[in-house]
């Protein structure tokens, strides 16, 4: 592989990683935070409705 394709197909690798990463709001983490720590559903559940991973 050449080296100029090599730093575009590096690039596009970046650009993928940047555009699937989520990022939450100060507020949403305390909300998130919150309702797991009320009890009033699951950390499981929660992380189902919010998609995210549980050890996160």
């Amino acid at each position: 592989m050449v080296v100029t394709e090599r730093n575009e197909v590096n690039r596009l690798v970046r650009n993928v990683k940047r555009a699937t990463r989520r990022k939450f709001s100060t507020e949403e983490k305390i909300r998130m935070v919150l309702a797991g720590m009320r009890g009033e559903e699951s950390v499981a559940e929660l992380c189902r409705r919010k998609d995210i991973h549980q050890n996160l």
